[in-house]
């Protein structure tokens, strides 16, 4: 029993254990040695990717397992991150630093005397810029000054003669009374026939011509109180004559204050006028840009402003200074994009027409910040919006 186990080939004692590579890899050339040629070669092909198979070390097999499945695993997940991050921030480079230009003009006509700044001085509000020749305008004030005097004179004079006429009043009421008393005893004398008929009518001419005086005196103390506007009891001030001259004067001063021009905001002055040039009214003689409170204008494109309203916070980056920030809010959206306030709007209704993205601008409010560099009017800026809106995955299966 022994002799005929020893004498089993060795193979078969073999069969419990799992073959290792190799012999799988020997047992496979011994197959293709007994197959056509067309298949010998086949099979070797496919021998010989077994080999390289069954000869890769394990480290390759990690890194494959790395580049296969670790790795897309993470890029799909740094895609999820973005899309999820995506559209909350919108950022557009089309922004520009503004400020409020305000140009200084001339309120009176004349020839430059001083000017009393240089150009791009920083000035503040009240301070004297330029002044205009005074010369016409002191003249001015003085014949308004003499104008006015000239009307309190007048009207003084004719309260005095309203007076006059008072005591004229009351010496022709007099005489009426007299002249009423003569004329009564006339009558009685001529009834007597004392008196003639010539005397009697003296009399009552003299009656008559009494109270025709006082009519008459009567009428021109009226015609005085209405050229004194009431009476002689009403103060000169509340005169017409009296308040047209004082206003003349005022004018008068007012124009010569005029010639003294001042910055009506704090900024920066530019473009100032030269000595003895002339300016007429209403010429604008110098720009003055605001520093107090600049702000910046965005223009976002359409689809950008979906999310986007007034409050939102915003961080802004100067170009001129790129390694500072500036913070600051949303102050309001415009009504309508750039081109619908362009001199020419586009007319598309008209020829072939070619779709073309609209920017909307926006206002943002800077935050108060007494270490930021100064700003001027007109640098580029580079503006992202926190919209606060956060992209969800239940938009991936809208099913």
């Amino acid at each position: 029993m022994s002799q005929a186990n020893s004498s089993r080939p060795e193979s078969e004692f073999s069969i419990a254990t799992e073959p290792s590579p190799a012999q799988m890899a020997s047992a496979d050339r011994q197959k293709v040695a007994k197959k056509p040629t067309s298949e010998i070669q086949m099979d070797t092909d496919l021998m010989n990717t077994l080999d390289q198979d069954t000869a890769i070390p394990p480290k390759r097999r990690r890194l494959r397992l790395v580049l296969l499945i670790l790795i897309p695993s993470l890029l799909a997940l740094i895609g999820l991150i973005f899309y999820l991050l995506g559209g909350r921030y919108v950022e557009t480079d089309n922004a520009y630093v503004k400020a409020d230009k305000v140009p200084i003009s001339t309120q009176v006509s004349g020839a430059v005397a001083q000017v009393l700044v240089r150009e791009n001085e920083s000035v503040n509000a009240g301070q004297l810029l330029f002044t205009l020749d005074p010369a016409q305008f002191e003249v001015e004030q003085a014949q308004a000054q003499a104008k006015l005097a000239q009307v309190v004179t007048n009207l003084t004079a004719l309260k005095a003669s309203y007076g006059e006429k008072e005591a004229e009043l009351e010496l022709a009421n007099s005489q009426l009374v007299y002249a009423k008393k003569q004329e009564a005893r006339q009558t009685n004398l001529s009834a007597k026939n004392f008196t003639s008929a010539a005397s009697l009518d003296d009399a009552r001419q003299t009656t008559k011509m009494a109270a025709l005086k006082i009519a008459a005196i009567q009428q021109e103390m009226a015609s005085i109180r209405a050229n004194l506007a009431g009476g002689p009891e009403r103060p000169l001030e509340e005169h017409p004559l009296y308040k047209s001259a004082l206003a003349d004067l005022n004018l008068a001063k007012l124009n010569l204050a005029r010639t003294a021009v001042r910055a009506a905001v704090p900024g920066v002055v530019s473009k100032l006028p030269k000595v003895s040039q002339y300016l007429n009214t209403g010429t604008i003689a110098l720009m003055l840009i605001e520093t107090g409170s600049p702000w910046v204008e965005a223009n976002f494109t359409e689809n950008d402003i979906t999310h986007m309203h007034a409050g939102l916070p915003v961080s802004i980056t100067i170009d001129a200074y790129p390694s500072y920030k500036w913070t600051g809010t949303v102050n309001s959206l415009s009504p309508g994009t750039g081109a619908e306030f362009s001199v020419i709007p586009a007319q598309n209704a008209t020829g072939n027409w070619v779709k073309i993205t609209q920017r909307v601008p926006v206002r943002i409010q800077l935050n108060p910040d007494a270490d930021a560099p100064p700003l001027r009017a007109g640098l580029s800026a580079t503006v992202e919006v926190d919209t606060e809106q956060k992209n969800r995955l239940a938009a991936l299966w809208p099913f």
